[in-house]
């Protein structure tokens, strides 16, 4: 088995190609489309890169699978499916997502909250075959209620869920996010071997290092400096949550969970010919008519 590691640095997003180099049988996971949000561009820079190295190395992509419903970068998993014809797979509790956020983003009542819009909804446990490979589940809720970790062979992709042993975890403060659930499931990880090896949907460089995307499970059981393995469940949810509150939301939050709720499909054109993503004003921060604050809000 062979792991090809893409970073975005615009996004610090890590897109992985899975292949098996003798049967050429490989799956993607967490492919990124380029946005721009500042003149509402999008390009296929990430996604070509990965295309190049798919068609270089003739391998036979079966799936783009995709970790969880992802707040910071739009989803180019539905490239991925129109050039290789490729199906398109997440955890079974995107449905979850669906529901909560089609309310925030007045989703009109046509639009599915049953996952249809993917090839396929991942169940905890099950055992999904791409050709030669194997993809085990292993349900990962806490960062969203519909994260998952893919183990192929000695390798585990833990998407948002764990970082690198110098960094920590994902957050947990996204509608429907959990420290509670967040914990359980990094248990779940930590029960694997210690030599499992770690691949990470984010790496932030923490101190300016280079960028990095992998670590083990032994590494991070004993240097995670949010949840080693001796880190109880209370002092995780107090320091997460402390930790959550002081960041600001991700540069691309609505734009990225309005379109990858939807399988990574851009918004259906107006009567203009014109597409358009929905920006909701003050739903994390409740305000006016005017914009200030409500007095709840001011209260905190």
């Amino acid at each position: 088995m062979h792991i090809e590691p893409f970073y975005d640095a615009r996004t610090s997003t890590l897109t992985y190609v899975v292949a098996d180099l003798v049967s050429r049988d490989a799956v993607v996971i967490d492919p990124v489309l380029d946005y721009d949000p500042a003149n509402g561009t999008t390009w296929t820079e990430s996604v070509d890169r990965v295309t190049a190295y798919l068609q270089r190395e003739q391998l036979r992509l079966h799936y783009a699978v995709e970790t969880h419903a992802h707040a910071d970068h739009l989803s180019g998993s539905q490239l991925l499916r129109r050039r290789f014809d490729a199906r398109i797979a997440i955890g079974e509790r995107i449905r979850e997502v669906q529901t909560t956020f089609r309310p925030i983003f007045d989703l009109p009542a046509s639009f599915a909250t049953d996952g249809s819009q993917f090839d396929h909804l991942l169940a905890d446990g099950e055992m999904l075959g791409a050709g030669s490979l194997t993809i085990e589940v292993i349900a990962t809720p806490g960062h969203t209620p519909a994260c998952v970790s893919l183990k192929i062979g000695d390798a585990v992709f833990t998407g948002d869920t764990l970082f690198t042993e110098d960094y920590g975890t994902g957050r947990c403060d996204f509608p429907r996010g959990s420290a509670e659930a967040l914990y359980d499931s990094v248990q779940r990880l930590y029960a694997l071997p210690d030599d499992t090896r770690v691949f990470v949907g984010h790496d932030y460089q923490p101190g300016g290092r280079e960028v990095r995307w992998q670590t083990t499970i032994g590494a991070s059981k004993a240097k995670n400096p949010q949840l080693s393995a001796t880190t109880t469940r209370e002092a995780f949810v107090l320091l997460r949550r402390a930790r959550d509150a002081s960041l600001p939301a991700p540069r691309l939050l609505f734009p990225s969970v309005q379109v990858n709720v939807d399988a990574g499909r851009l918004p259906a054109p107006h009567a203009n010919g014109h597409r358009y993503l929905v920006v909701p004003l003050n739903v994390l921060r409740p305000a006016d008519e005017l914009g200030e604050p409500t007095p709840r809000q001011q209260e905190r």
